[in-house]
């Protein structure tokens, strides 16, 4: 294979863009095909030093000259400056540097835009400082961002009555929470019923936060704040600690946040102070923390994603939600209630689903638990010309998965091999990422939207399963 062609076709289709200078920090070469962060053509950034296509750099803010000077990389490290044409960006560089026989000779930066992301958290830290504004000198909030209480958790089945149960207990209790749940199992609405539940907590702010939606470095100044100087474009604001003051904040997807951020975490549960980022003054904040994973807890540990210390603290509760193939007793009630639901949305006067058509729900195994029974309800819904759902009306992936030609549907649960549920599970999502990246041609962008998942989520599975993007474009998947 022609390796210039080769070089040349993974640059084109790179979302991201390069930069690279030499020892006094003249760029030598710039490649940015997809995007315009820079502002300025490969032309004639070619010979200028890095301060003179962004202007309000320093060089002591300047990644590169911090590269070049202390001979270490900087990695993903999300900043705000104006570009060559005076628009602010926001992007997440990594910046390398080029040693050569024990000298810098010059630094390597790949950057993406993150100006869109950080405009939207932005807009979302606004709008939540506003929603939880305290009047006057009350302690009281215009709204508290929470939608669901206990009685939106749905189902009779003893495993979610004991839940609820644990859940009320400790709705006022101090302690933080750890949620484990496999992805669709209703973690948020139980953080949020015990949010509602609490008398101390629930007229004050509840904020939620996906750690997987953020890179570290940006996910840092949202839950910490910002001091105005601390990094080029960044402005006193508070993080969402501060915003939560009195009330609960909702990690989810603990499990992909660095461990340095999850140090900072540990310091805050343990005594209470939160240090905006850039800043020197504390500020002591009185918040309930609720995290949660979608991983098993031991796992996570086990595999150093987790800090054991954070764990520990995290883990004084310790609620499980219990995946849907392990309470299927609850799926009629949970029929029913979308059903209601879907008939006022969808203008519909259904009011029964046949015995069959239940048993055939019962028996799908339910990968993406009720969140999968929901979509799938809706599905039903918007065909369905009776009032009554029956087995021809649910979707075809549920009915093929369950059937095989020739043989019924009782036979082919009974032969289906049974072993470890979560390694089967993580067998298939290592296949389907497998499938996307080859799909992809190797573009994680295009892979992401493919799997309909944050890129960050992706990078994070690729780095679980230990998966070689080489040998997957080499070979058949």
């Amino acid at each position: 294979m022609n390796y210039k062609f080769l070089l040349e076709s993974i640059l084109m289709n790179m979302d991201e863009g390069i930069l690279v200078v030499d020892s006094e920090a003249n760029v030598t070469f710039y490649n940015e095909p997809a995007t315009n962060i820079a502002g300025i053509s490969p032309e004639k950034a070619i010979g200028k030093n890095i301060l003179e296509i962004f202007s309000d750099l320093t060089p002591e803010s300047s990644t590169f000259y911090q590269v070049l000077r202390n001979k270490q990389p900087i990695i993903d490290y999300a900043q705000t400056y104006m570009n060559y044409q005076g628009v602010k960006v926001s992007t997440l560089t990594s910046t390398i540097p080029l040693i050569e026989q024990g000298e810098v000779v010059g630094a390597l930066e790949i950057y993406r835009d993150l100006t869109q992301v950080k405009e939207l958290s932005e807009k979302v830290l606004n709008l939540q400082s506003e929603l939880f504004k305290k009047k006057s000198n009350e302690k009281s909030y215009s709204g508290n961002g929470v939608v669901y209480t206990f009685d939106d958790i749905i189902g009779e089945s003893l495993a979610i009555k004991k839940l609820k149960e644990q859940a009320k207990k400790i709705a006022d209790s101090m302690s933080p929470v750890l949620v484990y749940g496999e992805t669709g199992t209703g973690k948020e609405v139980l953080v949020q019923a015990i949010h509602s539940a609490s008398r101390v907590r629930k007229h004050k702010p509840f904020i939620a936060q996906n750690c997987a939606a953020l890179p570290n470095t940006l996910l840092d100044s949202i839950l910490f704040g910002t001091t105005a100087g601390s990094f080029t474009g960044a402005k006193d604001k508070p993080g969402l600690f501060e915003l939560a003051d009195g009330g609960t904040l909702f990690l989810d997807e603990i499990n992909s946040m660095d461990l340095e951020l999850q140090g900072k975490l540990l310091r805050v549960l343990q005594d209470g102070i939160v240090r905006r980022v850039g800043g020197t003054n504390t500020v002591h904040v009185d918040v309930r923390i609720i995290a949660s994973t979608n991983e098993h807890p031991a796992y996570i540990v086990g595999k150093n994603i987790l800090r054991k210390d954070l764990y520990y603290r995290l883990n004084v509760v310790s609620l499980t939600i219990p995946p849907l193939r392990e309470r299927v007793e609850d799926i009629p009630l949970l029929v029913k209630s979308f059903i209601e639901m879907y008939n006022n949305t969808v203008n519909k006067n259904v009011d029964n689903i046949t015995p069959e058509a239940v048993h055939v729900l019962q028996s799908y195994h339910w990968p993406g638990n009720i969140r999968e029974l929901k979509y799938a309800i809706e599905s039903i819904m918007n065909f369905v010309d009776s009032h009554s759902i029956d087995v021809h009306d649910i979707p075809s992936h549920i009915t093929d998965f369950l059937a095989t030609p020739g043989v019924k549907l009782e036979e082919t649960l009974e032969n289906l091999p049974v072993s470890s549920l979560v390694d089967n599970l993580n067998k298939y999502e290592k296949q389907l990422i497998q499938r996307a990246i080859k799909q992809a041609n190797g573009n994680g962008a295009k892979a992401a939207r493919i799997l309909n998942i944050p890129r960050q989520t992706l990078h994070n599975k690729i780095k679980k399963y230990n998966i070689d993007w080489k040998i997957i474009l080499e070979n058949d998947v």
